[in-house]
């Protein structure tokens, strides 16, 4: 048979790999053009046929692979597998072959081997018959399973469908495990689980909350154990309820405590009396241990004579004294019961009662607060001595009379009728009484204001009833409270009423029954300030006090005068016709207030900014609304100078508050890369080339757009924030004209208040140098009217930047009150001509001559020159020929943004 392989010229290689596909193996082939089969030597054994001749084996070979013969006949695949059954008097076994189709030359031939499988079917079939087995054995078991793989669930027997209350395992299967467990429970379910790392590892007995479709929970003991599905990790969890065991365990856990814990002592006994169990509260008030009392007779642990018989049969219930194991006497109320072979004490220690009882006359008539007792028939029965001094009067002459014996008046004044008194509503229906505030007029004539509670002595519900009345006094507390009231809603220092009650007096609610206008008055004094920090606080305080003096007597009976705070006063005016009248009244107060005020011997003068606001009786506005309007129209009046009158409007108030809102957004601004530079170009005019470029701070607001300069700089300069906004103007200009053309020369505008800035020096210094840009290149330009705010203070600021090395010019020249000999003694570079004095140049011949002699003066303390606002060509000419040395303008190029400079 070896030869025919050789002959054919089979690939060795081949063979080998089929052989080791299948382990042990017999070879054979089939030639597929002459259809002849060969085989090696073994092949008769596996294929049920030993010791048989060649014939033999070739049929039965040819038999068994008919189906590979075909199948390389009806496809275009090279490999193919067939596994075969081969009935033998033992039984059947089942043969594997897998062959190949090879090609050698010309020809071509199946090969391939044949192993005995039986072995591994047994096997495979054994595993399916156990797998079914153990799935039956889990879709039978009572308790719940499922298996859980990556949070998911793919399998839920149909108790763990039951137990989640699921129509069928598909509701289930796909959903979270979390779905199914109680959020107090998953942090512990995944703790467990977290541990199982190994196969077959298996987790303790815990207990968890399943939560089931219908919205319900059910308690459970769970076990998880590591498995796998699918070839991938998962965990099989079993499950048991155990809802009714723990609530049989709490029941007996709560009958053990109740028996442990109740108050009274629990004894059981035999029927001969012999003490079987003694519980907690027992050993407390016998002071005797379970282990002392248990087997014990129960009259000797008592300390006294006890036959639980006889207490039975004498109703159940006696009052007894027994003994605790110190000696010391106990009153107990002793209950008996039977039980099974014996009976049942509750031992009830009554001792602090009785003695509660005996000292509580002692304790009434000990008592500061006063204590009267009527019957139900109204009359009454017993007084404190307490309620004697309260009320007046003496026991003897009110025990016996009626309990309305004292007139009682309500907080208004009003006399209470008998029937509304506490002690015949409580006699009546039976309902306690608390905290009734009322006045009651004693014999001698005098007034107490009692705070007064009445309850009925017993609670069975029955009436009338007999009631206990108690009460305090609180006059004196009434009085403070009185003016402690008065303090709450009064300005301490004038009297005046405050801002609470303004504010209350204000509400919709308090205008609503007044006719006509309400007019706001708020009223702000003048300078108020320079009086307080120049004579004192003291003196400021008797100001305010003569103003809010004043401010009353100057208002109509009727009209509300209150004190803010501070220097702020307000007036609220009601029934007013109009604006004029409210006009009026403001004049009124204004001239009240100009009256001089002696103050420590000085006439002091005031006057005041009123703001107004008039509000029809169905204004909605509350009284804060209305007062913030009001403080919005003052400030308005201040802004127009001290001592006006100014009436809100709905546009003031979206004036002030966008002017707020700028103020809070400039604060963010330079850190919100909402402020940017932009550059106007300056020309020579001599050359016509550009040498420089003045940098102009512009603001792009997120919600309000591109705001003013002169807007935004003054707001800047009034709030303080100019300083802020300058040093980021420096930082970010000399930053990108050194990275753009580090020649080119940059001026920029230095505020007024920014001279009086101690730290401008070093800012200039800090942003120069961390911008690399030389400081003979940067001009700071400063207005004229910036240099006679403080002529002093304002050269020594220029001096220090002339020495750092920057150049420095005076801008607008021409607008402001400096004299020429001021300005020739600063250490100045370059005069701006103000535009006002360019627009001129060509319309008007004095207009001609003020440039010129601007131009001459500069140019004789060899000062650079530089014309602002050219906007038209004459104009240009005209400075070329007047000598000018610079200009910028309109004409010669807009400010830009720095990519379009």
């Amino acid at each position: 048979m070896s030869g025919l392989i050789g002959d054919a010229g089979f690939d060795q290689e081949l063979l080998v790999e089929l052989a080791l596909s299948v382990g042990a193996a017999v070879v054979w082939w089939l030639d597929l053009d002459a259809g002849e089969l060969g085989w090696m030597p073994g092949l008769d054994a596996v294929i049920g046929v030993p010791g048989a001749d060649e014939e033999t084996v070739r049929a039965r070979l040819a038999e068994l692979t008919a189906p590979l013969n075909v199948a390389t006949k009806a496809a275009a695949w090279q490999d193919f597998e067939l596994e075969q059954p081969l009935e033998t008097p033992i039984g059947t076994r089942w043969l594997q072959f897998r062959a190949r189709v090879s090609t050698h030359g010309p020809a071509r031939a199946l090969v391939g081997v044949v192993a005995d499988v039986t072995r591994r079917h047994v096997q495979q079939q054994e595993l399916a018959d156990l797998a079914d087995r153990y799935r039956l054995l889990v879709d039978l078991a009572p308790e719940a399973i499922v298996v859980h793989e990556a949070g998911l669930l793919v399998y839920a027997n149909p108790a763990a469908v039951q137990f989640v209350r699921a129509r069928s395992e598909s509701d289930v299967v796909g959903r979270p495990i979390t779905d199914f467990v109680h959020p107090d429970s998953q942090q512990d379910m995944m703790q467990r689980i977290s541990k199982l790392t190994e196969p077959g590892a298996t987790s303790d007995p815990a207990d968890a909350v399943l939560v089931r479709f219908d919205g319900g929970t059910t308690d459970i003991e769970s076990v998880s154990v590591r498995t796998t599905w699918e070839g991938r990790p998962a965990f099989q969890v079993i499950m048991r309820d155990v809802t009714e065991q723990k609530a049989a365990a709490a029941v007996l856990r709560y009958q053990a405590a109740l028996a442990a814990h109740v108050s009274d002592a629990l004894i059981a006994t035999t029927s001969d009396g012999v003490v079987t169990s003694w519980n907690r509260s027992a050993e407390n008030v016998y002071g005797r241990r379970a282990a002392e009392a248990i087997g014990q007779s129960i009259g000797q642990v008592v300390g006294a004579p006890l036959d639980p018989l006889e207490v039975l049969e004498a109703g159940g219930v006696v009052h007894a004294v027994h003994r605790r194991s110190d000696g010391g006497a106990l009153a107990v109320r002793v209950s008996v019961a039977r039980m099974d072979g014996g009976y049942v004490l509750i031992c009830a220690d009554e001792t602090a009662r009785r003695r509660a009882e005996h000292h509580f006359t002692s304790v009434v008539a000990a008592i500061e607060e006063g204590v009267l007792v009527v019957g139900a028939t109204g009359l009454v029965e017993s007084v404190n001595p307490a309620a004697e001094r309260i009320l007046g009067v003496r026991a003897q002459e009110v025990i016996g009379q009626p309990a309305s014996l004292a007139e009682l008046y309500d907080e208004s004044g009003q006399p209470v009728p008998h029937a509304q008194y506490a002690s015949a509503i409580t006699r009546a229906t039976g309902k306690a009484q608390h905290g009734r505030i009322l006045r009651a007029r004693r014999p001698d004539g005098s007034h107490v204001w009692l705070s007064l509670s009445a309850r009925a002595l017993t609670q069975d519900g029955m009436t009338p009833s007999a009631t206990v009345i108690s009460f305090t006094d609180i006059t004196e507390r009434r009085m403070i409270d009185s003016q402690l009231e008065h303090e709450a809603t009064h300005d301490a220092l004038t009297g005046l009423c405050n801002r609470t009650v303004t504010i209350n007096r204000l509400s919709p609610a308090a205008r609503a029954h007044r006719s006509g206008l309400t007019a706001v008055l708020f009223i702000d004094l003048d300078k108020f300030k320079v009086i307080n920090d120049s004579l004192g606080h003291s003196a400021g305080d008797e100001v305010l006090r003569v103003v809010g003096s004043r401010l009353s007597r100057s208002s109509r009976r009727g009209d509300v005068v209150g004190r803010l705070g501070g220097d702020e006063f307000t007036v609220i005016a009601y029934g007013v016709a109009g604006p004029d009248e409210a006009t009026s009244l403001a004049d009124h107060v204004r001239a009240e207030l100009n009256r001089p005020i002696s103050v420590d011997g000085r006439r002091l003068h005031v006057d005041a900014s009123v703001g107004i606001v008039l509000a029809e009786p169905g204004d909605p506005r509350d009284g804060a609304d209305l007062l913030r309007d009001a403080d919005l129209a003052m400030y308005h009046a201040k802004t127009r100078g001290r001592g006006r009158i100014a009436f809100f409007d709905v546009e003031l108030r979206d004036r002030i508050q966008r002017r707020l809102q700028l103020e809070q957004d400039l604060r963010t601004a330079p850190l919100s890369d909402e402020l940017w530079v932009a550059y106007q170009p300056i020309v020579d005019l001599r050359t016509d080339e550009r040498t420089a470029v003045e940098g102009l701070l512009r603001w792009t607001h997120p919600r309000y757009g591109l705001i003013s300069p002169a807007e935004f700089i003054t707001l800047a300069e009034e709030s303080d924030l100019i300083n802020i906004v300058g040093a980021h103007m420096l930082h970010t200009a000399t930053r990108e004209i050194a990275d753009l053309a580090p020649g080119l020369e940059l001026t920029v505008n230095l505020s007024a208040r920014q001279l009086d800035d101690p730290w401008l020096v070093s800012a200039i210094r800090h942003a120069t140098h961390k911008a690399g840009l030389d400081p003979s290149s940067l001009c700071l330009e400063i207005t004229e009217s910036a240099l006679t705010r403080d002529p002093a203070l304002a050269a020594r600021t220029l001096t220090a930047l002339r020495d750092l090395g920057v150049r420095l010019a005076i801008d607008d020249f021409g607008t402001g009150y400096s004299s020429l000999a001021q300005l020739l003694t600063l250490p100045l570079d370059t005069l701006k001509i103000d535009r006002s004095f360019t627009t001129g140049l060509g319309r008007s011949d004095e207009a001609e001559a003020i440039v010129t002699s601007i131009i001459a003066m500069a140019h004789a303390v060899d000062m650079t020159v530089i014309a602002e606002g050219v906007e038209q060509v004459e104009q240009l000419e005209i400075l070329r020929t007047l000598g000018c040395d610079q200009a910028q303008g309109f004409l010669l190029g807009r400010p830009v943004p720095l990519a379009d400079l």
